[in-house]
């Protein structure tokens, strides 16, 4: 269902954004916290798999949800992402071993295996084409309020309660961005009841080949943010910050501020500058991190960071968007996510594997980091051809 009209702003465009606010705060207020939560279980050196086990099963989980996706509706498949986030909150606290922790970092990963994918796609269909990039921006800092939010709520509700009121906090968000997803109408026409036979996956349901330049940017600047997810509480309280959320919050709410201008600078000038702009950036942002010594100057490169994101990250998904076939857009948008989940995963196998305990190896890890960034720019600058 394509609008005809020029406007974003309509009912169904709130729902989908006040959704994605409740459920990225749902996953996300759980960040902070869970490093040192595997720690006292006796599981410091797997800190890595917080993160990389957590994003692998949300990829592998992507051609499944981009099939669905584009077959039984967009609706449904944003619904059980939300609802793997309610169910988990309440396992946290019973699972209490690390083997069983780590079991419910994988199940966890299947909600933003399918959420986001069918999000995505829901937005796309709602606006006009000459105004993805500003939707993708709007939706984007609705989004990223939630995933600033939620490290803050979470390093507060644990400062003055169990860590097991945190995870029902979790599930209590999870439930309200389902409550939200009952009253949304469906986009995709002519949808179909679900039947096994969906879940049926072969070659050409896993990869849309025509967002495959989109993919490569977004697979390398995104381990970055796997390292950051990693090891950032970690560097964070060595260099004197005490809430072990507000990096998260900084960066997100810089990345709000930047997110409508870049949304709709990458309508009107172009995907590609903005891109090169934005990757530039975020290899500036990671190296500040890794030769920060206090915590205003990490904040300031957190900030920093905020910036190259927030522009990124719209336009990068309006690229996706561009390069898509328009019947096939739930499983460009699952192509797009399985590469973020990718390069989340790795850069946190990456900074788990650097790190262990070591704070004299994050610098390194950030170093590493910015050198792939940079690798990003070069493929856009001189390997990426458009199509004319």
């Amino acid at each position: 269902m394509q609008r005809s009209s020029d406007t974003i702003y309509t009912l169904q465009f709130g729902l989908v954004c006040l959704s994605s606010f409740l459920f990225s705060a749902s996953f996300n207020m759980l960040i902070p916290e869970l490093p040192a939560y595997l720690t006292n279980m006796g599981g410091a050196e797997y800190k890595g798999l917080i993160i990389a086990l957590f994003t692998l099963t949300a990829g592998i989980s992507r051609p499944f949800s981009g099939k669905l996706t584009d077959t039984i509706g967009r609706v449904p498949v944003m619904a059980v992402g939300s609802l793997v986030c309610f169910v988990c909150g309440f396992l946290y606290p019973l699972l209490t071993t690390v083997a069983g922790f780590l079991f419910l970092r994988l199940i966890h990963g299947f909600s933003t295996g399918f959420k986001p994918t069918a999000t995505a796609a829901y937005v796309a269909d709602l606006v006009p084409v000459n105004r993805w990039g500003e939707a993708m921006g709007v939706h984007g800092v609705c989004f990223s309020t939630g995933l600033a939010i939620g490290p803050a709520i979470g390093s507060t509700i644990t400062d003055y309660y169990a860590i097991n009121i945190l995870f029902y906090c979790s599930s209590l968000f999870a439930l309200l961005s389902i409550v939200i997803l009952a009253n949304m109408k469906e986009t995709l026409p002519d949808k179909e009841r679900f039947r096994f036979s969906h879940l049926k996956i072969n070659r050409k349901d896993i990869i849309e080949w025509r967002v495959i330049p989109a993919v490569v940017i977004i697979f390398m600047s995104y381990i970055s943010y796997g390292a950051i997810l990693t090891v950032i509480s970690d560097w964070s309280k060595h260099l004197g910050t005490s809430n072990k959320g507000l990096f998260f919050m900084v960066f997100t709410l810089t990345s709000l501020l930047i997110r409508f201008v870049a949304g709709k600078a990458s309508d009107r000038y172009g995907r590609a500058i903005i891109l090169k702009i934005s990757l530039f950036l975020l290899a500036i942002s990671l190296f500040w991190i890794a030769v920060a010594d206090s915590s205003f100057m990490l904040m300031s490169a957190s900030a920093l960071y905020g910036v190259a994101t927030g522009m990124l990250s719209p336009t990068a998904t309006a690229w996706t968007v561009d390069l898509s076939n328009p019947l096939h857009r739930g499983k460009a948008m699952a192509t797009m996510y399985i590469a973020l989940e990718a390069g989340i995963g790795l850069g946190a196998l990456l900074a788990g594997w650097l790190f262990i305990d070591d704070l004299a190896m994050i610098p390194v890890t950030f170093y590493y980091c910015a050198g792939i960034t940079l690798l990003a720019l070069l493929y856009l600058q001189f390997i990426y051809k458009p199509k004319p």
